[in-house]
Parts: structure tokens; sequence; C-alpha cells
């Protein structure tokens, strides 16, 4: 019985003694393999990749939804966030006499005459501002702001330059100087001061 079944077994087989048919059969089964190992790898490296894209961007979006829904902190603006200086080492801002004008309208006003920008208010080069010191007084009567400006080196209480700043008109008047002295009796509301030397 195990010899009809070997006869019918080589029946079937090919030729064993073509080597050329052999070695074909050999050479293309592991090439077809490695191909297809490689493309596998490749699809799983790159779904890989885009998996951690992906959960980055949704972290970056859920930080940012957070940040602007005012869950995180008070929102701030755009200048300060992106300052190099920090608030308490660099520069000190005060406020005072806040119930004599909003916070709000005070804000804004100060970033129309660009007294928010603190990379340049620090700046000492010829292009920044070269503050060491900055004083805002509140004339409710003219509702106007009165801005007391001291630039690095000023001597004792005088100031470089004083600016006046109209709210109701959301900017500084054509001429926005003003004499000495315009600010006394009127209540401090801001102050902005470098701590660095």
């Amino acid at each position: 019985m195990d010899i009809t079944i070997n006869k019918q077994v080589r029946g079937v087989m090919p030729d064993l003694k073509d080597k050329e048919l052999v070695d074909k059969m050999v050479d293309e089964k592991p090439v077809k393999s490695r191909l297809g190992i490689l493309i596998l790898m490749a699809v799983g490296f790159l779904v890989v990749i885009f998996g951690a894209l992906m959960i980055y961007v949704m972290t970056q979006t859920n930080k940012t939804s957070q940040n602007d829904s005012g869950t995180s902190s008070p929102k701030v603006t755009k200048n300060v966030t992106s300052s190099k200086y920090v608030a308490g080492k660099d520069y000190k801002i005060t406020y005072s006499n806040q119930n004599v004008i909003d916070k709000g309208v005070l804000d804004k006003a100060l970033k129309e005459s660009y007294l928010d920008n603190i990379d340049d208010l620090m700046d000492t080069s010829g292009n920044g501002s070269n503050m060491a010191k900055i004083e805002v007084y509140y004339n409710k009567d003219k509702n106007l702001l009165v801005e007391r400006l001291f630039e690095n080196g000023y001597q004792g209480d005088q100031e470089t330059h004083t600016v006046v700043h109209d709210i109701s008109k959301s900017k500084i008047p054509d001429n926005g100087e003003i004499p000495d002295g315009r600010y006394q009796g009127l209540p401090l509301v801001y102050k902005w001061e470098k701590m660095v030397k």
C-alpha cells in the first residue's frame, strides 16, 4: 500500500530533477513574503505617526479651548502673553483708585497709547521706548488720562514726557504733550515700574 501512495505522489509532484524550476520556486516565495512584510511595516509606521499627530492636535485644541473659555487664568493681552519679561521680576504694575475708572476702559486706553507692550517699554535700544516708570492719572471731568512717562536715567520726580489721552475719542490728540503739572490733584490710577536695571 505504501508503494502505491508513493507512486501517486510522484506522479502529482513535478520532476525534482529540474533544478531551474526548484530554484525559481524557492526564490519567488521569500521575495513576495518580504515585500508584503515591508509594505505592512510601512503602513503600520504611517498609522502610528498619524495617530500621534492626531493626539497632539487634539490636546492642543483642548488647551486652547480651556484658555478661551476662561477656565484657567484671566485673559491677558497678546503683547503681555508673548513678552519675554516677567511681572514681579522684571517690572511691576499697580492699579489704584479702581473705583474712579473702570479697569477695562483704562486697559483699552493703555493699549491705544501703546503702554501695554511690555517688550517695547523695556527695550533700551533706539527702537524701543526705553521706559523706567509710567504713571497714569485720570481727569474724570474731561474724561482724559494724563500719562507721565519716565525714561531710563530720569532725575528725581521729573518725567521725560507728559501725554494726554482722550478716552472719549480713543486717541491721543494731535498735540498730546501737555505742560508740566497738569496731573496735580488728579487720582493716580495706574503705575508701571521697571524693576531691573
